[in-house]
């Protein structure tokens, strides 16, 4: 009550009403006060940003979430659950084992986020214990038991009856045994050097040997050329698929291995090391002879990790953790089989196809189905394909075309992970040996492919092809090709550039995008980048490509200052972007600043992403989802309202530091009205998915989308699918 303003005879009778007031009620009146103004951290404040190692994490515990979903068919959970294992297994070996190494030589550094290494390590344990047990409570108490139904068995020992007992022993007798090695444990045996991931066996022995010798401990390491999963006959295991584990065989019959000593207990274990090659390139002579080199070490790097079955006594634990220098957070104790990749094997039965996916058939585009010469409709107009609702055909014909056309001069190609034996390098290797210019340059250091990279560059060697290995201290992860043809007296450039790498196994497993484009400009500045790679020279000048590590990060942190720049005007504002992930500091507070003045930014991540995304007066424009469904999402697709004038660009280089500082990469630019609202079109069916979508929180949790109200469900990839491919009549 304020007696502000009132004349006297109104503010006397007004005191006077308050006076009578009864006293629990003449509490003091505030001025209502305006909300204090928000506390906007600055955009290099640790808690804007998420642990890149734990965002990996969490994108391997999506993977296996899929595992749950019932809308899968049931062998394609089960490889859900394997990718979950391999992914974790890669995992450790690089990420775990790189913080590790941070540690051990006292180099600790702090990212963008402030976790310091043995901080990201004390949670990564946690969270991979407990996603490791949720792993193996799904294969035994769901997996395995739905398989069942299906007439798919995984007979454990003590469901063997004495028919299946009988075949075990002659199957271990004349396959396991004369191949098997046990180790016996003494001075003149100490613990033996196993290899990286392999399988192996801690046995307990009672007695004492022919030498006198009674250690009590042995090793049994189970050669990698046998099988994890043996198929029993239907005349011993009766009607359906029937398999034995090969340690449940060892097991059964590890007596048989060490005459005259009783086995107290049997256990197995797999050990995973350090396998990031360490090649110091300034150092280097000869980078494949070192590579050759490091390949083998890679096998018997630092223990990681401690995988072992969950029976195994504490004694033997702690000595094996002794053996490889390991705690007890790096143990996993394991309710099964501890190499679950191994299982890989069976999810493609080809006696349960109703358990599988629909199998389809990639479209080729129209223009390209009647026409015997790619070159004459290349030359007409740019043809854009997206993998794998498209088929990689028109791809590898372009090489076949080029390496038989009389017209061709040259052919210049990146090889990241192609394989040795691919249609892409036997187009190479014949167009070599047909006299064409060939030059190819491949990526030794592109991780786990070293071997067949190798292997790669001295089949194409031999057909009388160059290979260049790279620039030095720079992976050259640019998917680009460059085929040079007479043409009327004149050389035409006709050119393939990329999102993946040029593998057709990958082509039908991974989303990504291929543009055959004709463009004189857009080829002239192909054979730049070649000559940049090749040759020795000063960074040349590009018209329509962006380049790393030259242009790129500059270009893209430009126009997401541009879309800044509009939003702080008052127009509309908004960025699209589509990668594997996401972690250069820069490029997220350049998203933080354009966010925080008005423009919509949404993300399509689908692995690391150290944004965090709705934090008030930050980040409250920005979304993040990430896709996991039947294709591994692979695209790198950038998009810019740009005022009306959108751009769009495809680009084989992840928002990443090691992309845009470290590697050679390429961002090409989609041309013309019906390809960019084509793609445009692509990224919002990406954006409206409600299904296969996992929307990034501010506290760095995922949530799964689901249709709300009257939604229908939308997959991003089932519409791809429908639109996109012909489905093939299953034979079911």
């Amino acid at each position: 009550m304020t007696t502000e303003g009132l004349p006297q005879s109104e503010l006397q009778t007004a005191e006077a009403a308050v006076a009578e007031l009864p006293a629990e009620i003449l509490l003091p009146i505030e001025t209502p006060t305006p909300a204090p103004p928000m506390v906007v951290p600055s955009l290099d404040d640790s808690s804007l940003y998420i642990h890149r190692e734990l965002s990996q994490l969490q994108f391997n515990i999506r993977v296996l979430e899929q595992a749950l979903d019932e809308s899968y068919p049931l062998l394609e959970r089960l490889k859900f659950l394997l990718i979950f294992s391999s992914n974790l297994d890669e995992f450790f070996e690089i990420r775990v084992a790189g913080l590790k190494k941070q540690i051990n030589f006292a180099r600790e550094q702090a990212a963008a986020d402030g976790l310091q290494p043995h901080q990201a390590l004390a949670r990564i344990s946690e969270l991979a214990h407990e996603q490791v047990s949720r792993q193996y409570a799904i294969l035994n108490d769901t997996l395995l038991p739905a398989l069942e139904k299906h007439r798919v068995r995984f007979i454990r020992r003590r469901h063997w009856n004495t028919k299946l007992k009988a075949w075990v022993r002659r199957y271990f007798r004349d396959e396991i045994a004369p191949i098997i090695t046990p180790i016996g444990l003494d001075p003149t045996h100490p613990f033996p050097l196993l290899v990286n991931k392999s399988l192996n066996f801690i046995v307990e022995l009672e007695g004492i040997d022919a030498f006198g010798r009674d250690s009590g401990l042995a090793i049994i390491p189970a050669p990698r050329l046998l099988p994890r999963i043996i198929k029993v006959p239907e005349e011993v295991g009766g009607a359906g698929d029937n398999y034995v584990f090969l340690s449940s065989m060892i097991h059964a019959h590890a007596d048989d291995l060490f005459q005259g000593m009783k086995v107290k207990g049997c256990y197995q274990f797999r050990l995973t090391r350090n396998a990031d090659l360490s090649v110091d390139t300034e150092d280097v002579e000869d980078l494949a002879r070192a590579l050759r080199g490091e390949l083998f070490s890679r096998r018997y790097g630092d223990a990681v990790r401690l995988e072992v079955v969950d029976t195994c006594p504490r004694p033997l634990l702690d000595y094996l953790l002794k053996q490889f220098s390991l705690s007890e957070s790096e143990l996993y104790r394991v309710g099964g089989p501890v190499n679950l990749t191994r299982l890989f094997s069976i999810t493609g039965l080809a006696s349960h196809p109703e358990l599988q996916y629909s199998p389809f058939t990639p479209v080729i585009p129209k223009l390209l189905q009647n026409s015997d010469n790619i070159f004459s409709v290349i030359s007409k107009q740019d043809i854009l394909l997206l993998h794998p609702f498209e088929s990689f055909t028109p791809v590898v014909d372009l090489l076949r075309q080029a390496a038989k056309d009389p017209h061709v001069l040259a052919i210049k190609q990146t090889l990241y992970r192609s394989g040795a034996n691919s249609e892409i390098v036997d187009a190479l290797v014949e167009a070599a040996r047909n006299g064409k210019e060939v030059t190819a340059v491949i990526e030794l250091r592109a991780r786990f492919d070293e071997e067949s990279n190798l292997a790669l560059a001295s089949r194409l060697q031999a057909a009388g092809a160059v290979v260049i290995y790279g620039v030095v201290g720079f992976k050259t992860h640019a998917k680009m090709m460059l085929v040079l043809r007479r043409e009327s007296g004149e050389i035409v450039r006709y050119a393939h550039l990329g999102t993946g790498n040029y593998h057709a196994g990958n082509a039908k497993l991974y989303t990504d995008y291929s543009l055959l484009t004709a463009d004189v400009a857009l080829g002239e500045d192909v054979a730049k980048m070649f000559s940049q790679l090749i040759g020795m020279g000063k960074t040349l000048r590009m018209k329509k490509l962006l380049h790393a590590p030259f242009t790129l990060k500059k270009t893209l942190l430009d126009m997401i200052a541009k879309e800044t720049a509009l939003a702080s005007e008052g127009k509309p504002a908004h960025i699209i972007a589509k990668f594997n992930s996401l972690t250069d500091a820069k490029i997220i507070r350049a998203l933080y600043k354009a966010s925080q003045t008005g423009v919509r930014i949404d993300l399509v991540v689908r692995g690391m992403c150290c944004l965090r995304p709705g934090i008030a007066g930050v980040s409250h424009n920005i979304q993040v989802r990430s896709i996991i469904g039947r294709f591994l999402e692979h695209t790198r697709v950038f998009y810019f309202l740009n005022e009306g004038e959108e751009k769009v660009y495809l680009s084989s280089a992840d928002w990443m530091e090691r992309n845009l500082d470290k590697r050679v990469e390429t961002c090409f630019p989609v041309e013309g009205k019906k390809l960019v609202m084509r793609v445009k079109k692509e990224l919002e069916a990406y954006l409206s998915d409600n299904t296969q979508s996992w929307v990034l929180q501010a506290d760095g949790r995922y949530l799964r989308s689901s249709p709300t109200g009257n939604q229908n469900p939308r997959s991003a990839q089932a519409g791809l699918l429908e639109k996109l491919t012909v489905p093939l009549v299953s034979a079911r």
